[in-house]
């Protein structure tokens, strides 16, 4: 429960920080591409938090106490999309002379590519080994839908850096 806690407030504050970016772009502010995009960015940020936190509620209302290493391995694709998303984030800032900005989008599309795999095999898994146990399959089947979100999400917020990256140059 301090996890799932933990995580709505981290994905409360992504909210506060996503209506603080609107009222500012609705401003003065002279951005240096368009509001759209800014908007859009700062929404596609706030998915990934928001499915991160919908994993994190499963766990919890599925009362979940042991992570099976399928969903274990999900998790390390998650993280490593999410850091690469983070890196892309922070040399956005520059994109206009960064030399790893593409790798980034390559290596966050990457991770999703192997999210969608993953997915695949899991669910087949869980069907296969798991037939006699429709409440475990069902529960599993979900969290396993978010996890798979998660890397939709960071693949999504890459591509739409990388679009605004094309816009801008």
């Amino acid at each position: 429960r301090p996890m799932l806690e933990e995580a709505h407030e981290l994905e409360h504050g992504g909210d506060t920080i996503n209506h603080d970016i609107y009222k500012q772009v609705a401003g003065d502010f002279m951005p240096p591409f368009d509001r759209e995009d800014i908007v859009a960015l700062a929404q596609a940020l706030d998915n990934i938090l928001d499915e991160m936190e919908d994993v994190l509620q499963y766990l919890y209302m599925y009362d979940v106490h042991q992570i099976p290493d399928d969903a274990k391995r999900f998790a390390t694709l998650i993280r490593k999309s999410c850091k690469a998303v983070h890196v892309a984030m922070e040399d956005f800032r520059n994109f206009k002379r960064s030399k790893s900005f593409k790798q980034l989008v390559i290596e966050v599309s990457n991770y999703e590519d192997e999210a969608d795999t993953l997915y695949v095999e899991v669910i087949r898994n869980l069907h296969v080994n798991h037939a006699d146990e429709p409440v475990h399959v069902l529960k599993w089947s979900r969290l396993y839908d978010h996890m798979e979100s998660c890397c939709d999400a960071c693949e999504h917020t890459a591509d739409l850096m990388s679009t605004i990256l094309l816009k801008n140059m």
